[in-house]
């Protein structure tokens, strides 16, 4: 069965479209289950009387606790270098002083703050 490059090309797009059509299928199946899990839900809250404090609906989660100017609280110091510079240990780049000490040989927990 020896096809040519453009019967595989009509077979992927006959293809891709049935896909977007499932798709579309699988949105509106979503939307209308959406619809009937929010009129239960609707009914729940009204039968037993929650707000939205109730169910922790205040904000857009944790970190709208916190207001914009308000930074992050810093973690705690983990390591202290050579000129009393700190480190956390957390994620991100480390920083040069711990970069220098660990290709020169040395380890993390020389440097840690007991």
């Amino acid at each position: 069965m020896a096809s040519t490059l453009a019967d595989i090309n009509s077979q992927i797009k006959k293809h891709d479209e049935q896909i977007a059509q499932l798709r579309k299928q699988a949105e509106d199946l979503r939307n209308q289950e959406r619809s009937g899990v929010i009129e239960e839900l609707r009914k729940k809250i009204a039968e037993f009387g929650l707000t939205a404090s109730d169910l922790k609906l205040g904000g857009r989660g944790a970190a709208a606790k916190r207001t914009a100017g308000t930074a992050a609280p810093k973690a705690a110091a983990k390591y202290r270098g050579p000129t009393g510079e700190t480190w956390s240990g957390g994620r991100g780049r480390k920083p040069r002083w711990v970069t220098e000490a660990l290709a020169a040989g040395k380890s993390l927990s020389d440097y840690e703050i007991k």
